[in-house]
């Protein structure tokens, strides 16, 4: 299996672990968290160098996945993205088994669909996004870079979400809707109308 590094160690990395071993295509060669946490592991997992090594690490290891997560801002999982995506490593695309991807669906690099999400046909999945578990994308939805379906969103035929927006568990978004760069949709959310860039909407 391919040896693998991911970037950040909480608990999204957590959750990524999981989903990494049942997908079954990649070995976990180490992770890269804070330098206080140096030595220490995730789920058996050793924490083997601080931000400031991945430079160094991009020279012995070819495969990278972005495992800080996603709520209030999405600007430092895109910070190490391009950082990584400057060392021209691998930012593989991770799918749960357990998830539903239609072949007709494309999903781009560094991105990772959780159990039991449904992406139907025509999705477009940008780069660097997390696609949380029992997540809904329906027929033609269109998500940016950087964003974060969270658990049990349900997003609609055509909907558009621009890069770096946050979907809050539980949220729906209706058909066609057109949500904005930067937005975060509250958990619970009902979205009914087009979001302009960089709203912030409470349930």
């Amino acid at each position: 299996m391919v040896p693998l590094i991911l970037i950040g160690g909480g608990g999204h990395c957590m959750a990524c672990i999981d989903v990494i071993e049942t997908e079954g295509k990649c070995r976990i060669a180490g992770i890269v968290d804070k330098e206080e946490n140096i030595g220490g592991s995730v789920l058996g997992y050793g924490i083997i160098a601080a931000d400031d090594r991945i430079s160094k690490l991009a020279e012995e290891y070819d495969h990278f996945l972005v495992t800080i997560g996603q709520i209030k801002s999405f600007e430092t999982r895109k910070r190490f993205f391009f950082l990584l995506d400057n060392l021209q490593v691998n930012l593989p695309v991770v799918i749960s088994p357990h998830a539903w991807v239609s072949r007709h669906a494309q999903i781009h690099k560094g991105t990772i669909v959780m159990h039991q999400a449904l992406i139907n046909s025509g999705a477009v999945i940008g780069k660097n996004c997390i696609v949380n578990s029992k997540a809904l994308l329906e027929h033609g939805v269109m998500v940016g870079d950087h964003c974060h379906i969270s658990t049990g969103a349900l997003i609609n035929g055509d909907v558009r979400i621009e890069d770096g927006c946050f979907i809050g568990s539980g949220a729906v978004i209706r058909e066609g809707v057109h949500i904005g760069e930067r937005s975060v949709i509250g958990a619970g959310a009902r979205i009914m109308k087009d979001i302009e860039a960089g709203s912030r909407v409470k349930p």
